[in-house]
């Protein structure tokens, strides 16, 4: 494994969370389910094989302190700060220049924010994508098993059976699914052979760049750039502002496969998806410093130190922090984005 790298992707700003997540505390420096935040549950899971010497973290210049400051064991020269928001895929361009600077010849890519229970089966997934990417040359994905019709996730068409690695099962991919809507979710878990996009990949720095250079050849000539004079700002804008699957991936023929994963995951993503790690009592998932419910069920709420009281209400977010009260209803959390434009619009950027 010592030509392995991680590189965690700590960018985002987890605005489906919002208000617990802030731009200089985001969701992966938020400890959520645990005494750790989930960036440093990230490295925690990865250590027994990659460690954190070998660990790039790519973030924005608003979390980069922070992030510092939570993971004391991480080289300071193993913060990418990224000089603004273009995606994932200049994000994973310019990590995999700097795998190739210092020798490594094997990107795990991974997200900051994630939960995964079965740390174990974890690990010993990770050691078969390894396997597979540096024997097969092709670009690998962990994709997790469906557990419900989700349409908040992207998806994964599977094909025929490749091989085996470390007694973990690989299929070509024939497909990627845009978050379909409910109905499309049922019918696609009904007609079976289909994972989770997890946003987990696993390849070697020649097959992505390789990738690079015939899918996004404007970002391998920055990608050349970069790695003869080492300036990321000179060569930032002119990388292509996307996606690694809109740019990379969605355009593989017969070059990628996946690993189907069962560990326990979660992204953690939203209010509903962080109700599982939250306790849970009558009346619905609740954090704070106790709670009362009166007829009311499928609520969260999150008020730390406060009582919470529950009357008549039913599938209602309720979360409240130092400067904020978020009241909405379940249905309607992944619109919370539009809640921070407006604030944005309205100058009220110290809610931000």
């Amino acid at each position: 494994m010592e030509n392995v790298w991680a590189v965690v992707m700590a960018g985002g700003k987890g605005t489906r969370f919002w208000p617990r997540s802030r731009g200089d505390l985001p969701k992966q420096c938020l400890a959520l389910g645990g005494s750790r935040t989930l960036i440093q549950q990230t490295l925690d899971r990865i250590a027994p094989i990659i460690p954190a010497s070998r660990t790039l973290i790519m973030t924005g210049p608003e979390m980069a302190a922070t992030i510092r400051q939570q993971l004391p064991e991480l080289p300071a020269e193993n913060v990418l700060v990224e000089p603004a928001g273009r995606n994932t895929a200049p994000c994973i361009a310019w990590a995999t220049v700097e795998v190739s600077r210092r020798g490594g010849e094997v990107c795990v890519v991974l997200p900051s924010d994630h939960r995964i229970e079965d740390e174990e089966t974890f690990r010993g997934v990770l050691t078969g994508a390894i396997e597979a990417a540096k024997a097969r040359s092709e670009l690998v994905l962990l994709g997790q098993f469906p557990t419900h019709p989700e349409t908040g996730f992207g998806y994964l068409g599977l094909g025929k059976s490749i091989a085996d690695y470390n007694g973990h099962a690989f299929n070509r991919v024939e497909r990627f699914i845009e978050k379909p809507s409910h109905e499309g979710a049922v019918s696609l878990l009904a007609e079976g052979g289909v994972l989770w996009n997890g946003g987990m990949f696993v390849w070697t720095v020649d097959t992505i760049s390789s990738a690079f250079k015939t899918h996004l050849p404007a970002t391998s000539q920055a990608m050349q750039a970069l790695a003869a004079h080492g300036n990321i700002e000179e060569v930032w804008s002119q990388m292509d502002a996307t996606s690694i699957d809109y740019g990379i991936l969605e355009r593989c023929k017969d070059g990628v496969i996946a690993v189907s994963c069962d560990f326990g995951w979660s992204d953690l993503g939203s209010w509903p998806a962080a109700a599982g790690v939250m306790p849970a009592v009558e009346g619905g998932a609740v954090e704070a410093g106790g709670s009362v419910s009166i007829r009311s069920a499928g609520n969260i709420a999150y008020a730390p130190g406060k009582l919470v009281a529950l009357l008549d209400v039913e599938d209602l977010i309720i979360v409240d922090t130092d400067d904020v009260l978020l009241v909405t209803r379940k249905s309607s959390s992944a619109k919370i984005p539009e809640l921070l434009n407006r604030l944005r619009k309205d100058g009220s950027l110290k809610y931000l």
